[in-house]
C-alpha cells in the first residue's frame, strides 16, 4: 500500500484495495460488491445461494459493521485509546460467539457448504485471530477454530495468496 499505482488513484479516490474497473468503466472498490459481480459472471459453486441470499448479507452486514469496527480496534487499540485491547477484544467476541453458535449447527456458517458468508468472513476472522493467535488458539471457539483452519489450508486460499510482484498498468490479469 506504500506504492499505489496511479491508475488506482485516478479510478478510486479512496485509495484503498480492491478496486475493480469494469470494461463500461464502471468502477467497484468494494469487496463485497466486487465478489457480487465475479459471482454474477461465474459461479460454480453456488456460494450466491439464491435460497440463503437475505440471510448471506445480513450476515455480511453484520460483519462489515460493527465486527469490523471491533476488528479495528482491536487490531489497533493504539489508536483508540479510549479502551484497553482486552475491551475491543470482548466486544469482537460478541461476534465470535454468534459465529460459534451458527457453527454448531452446520459444518458452515449457515449451510452444509460454502456460500458467501463463508467467503466474506473469514478474512475479518482470521485478522481477529492473528490479533492474538496465543489467545485465539485458547479462545471458547472450537468449532470456529476448525472453520477458519480449514479455509487457511484450502486450495483456493493457498493459491490466492501466492506472492507475486505488485501488478503495474499494462501486465497481463493475473487469475487463479
Amino acid at each position: 500500500m506504500k506504492a499505489k499505482p496511479e491508475k488506482m488513484l485516478a479510478i478510486s479516490a479512496k485509495g484503498t484495495v480492491p478496486v475493480l474497473e469494469l470494461p463500461n468503466a464502471e468502477v467497484l472498490d468494494e469487496s463485497y460488491d466486487i465478489i457480487r459481480w465475479a459471482l454474477r459472471q461465474s459461479d460454480p459453486q453456488n456460494w450466491l445461494s439464491a435460497d440463503l441470499g437475505s440471510a448471506i448479507s445480513d450476515l455480511i452486514e453484520r460483519n462489515d459493521g460493527q465486527f469490523k469496527t471491533d476488528l479495528d480496534h482491536y487490531k489497533y487499540w493504539e489508536r483508540f485509546p479510549a479502551e484497553s485491547q482486552g475491551e475491543y477484544r470482548l466486544r469482537g467476541e460478541q461476534f465470535l460467539a454468534e459465529l460459534e453458535v451458527l457453527l454448531s449447527r452446520q459444518s458452515y456458517l449457515l449451510a452444509e457448504r460454502i456460500t458467501l458468508a463463508d467467503i466474506a468472513l473469514f478474512p475479518f476472522v482470521r485478522q481477529f485471530a492473528f490479533v492474538d493467535k496465543d489467545w485465539f488458539d485458547q479462545s471458547p471457539y472450537p468449532k470456529l477454530r476448525a472453520w477458519l483452519e480449514q479455509l487457511l489450508n484450502s486450495k483456493l486460499f493457498l493459491a490466492a495468496m501466492k506472492k507475486s510482484p505488485p501488478w503495474q498498468d499494462g501486465d497481463s490479469p493475473i487469475s487463479l
